[in-house]
């Protein structure tokens, strides 16, 4: 009786040592709202000159993944490691399952094109490693992923996929 339960222990102790051992999952925010990809490294040479520069072909997608609400992206912040940062300020309605690419660089936002300008031609993301958070308007996090280059880009063309 007493040889059992020593064994059950040492095989319950050793359950939790597999456990903690699992590697650590990224934090599942309640959020509609996810980043779903970026392109965190324009094609090219970077340039930020507005007239010539890419950064325009820098971008960030995020997604609706309710089956069901609509999200106004009023008031979501988006912003790197740095502080770096942008607010959606006007109205952008997703309906479930819409995207937005939120591109860097001066353009005309539009619900049609699923598109929204920084308004501004400076790059946001590092091209060697970033951190990607994404707020509510409450302050709270919607969403957060982090890369580098080397350990999630391993096709090397600039762009990383989060939720599919």
């Amino acid at each position: 009786m007493r040889m059992r339960h020593v064994i059950s222990t040492v095989v319950a102790v050793g359950t939790v040592a597999v456990v903690a051992a699992a590697p650590a999952q990224a934090t599942e925010y309640s959020s509609s709202l996810k980043v779903k990809g970026v392109q965190y490294d324009a094609p090219g040479t970077d340039s930020n000159k507005c007239s010539t520069g890419n950064s325009k072909d820098e971008y960030l997608t995020i997604k609706n993944y309710s089956p069901t609400a609509t999200v106004d992206l009023k008031g979501y912040v988006v912003k790197d490691a740095t502080g770096n940062r942008f607010t959606f300020s006007a109205s952008h309605k997703l309906q479930p399952g819409d995207y937005v690419k939120l591109r860097g660089g001066h353009g005309t936002d539009s619900d049609a094109k699923n598109v929204v300008y920084r308004q501004n031609c400076n790059f946001i993301w590092n091209n060697d490693k970033d951190t990607i958070y994404l707020y509510k308007p409450s302050g709270s996090r919607a969403d957060v992923h982090s890369y580098t280059k080397t350990g999630n880009d391993r096709d090397r063309n600039g762009y990383i996929t989060y939720h599919g």
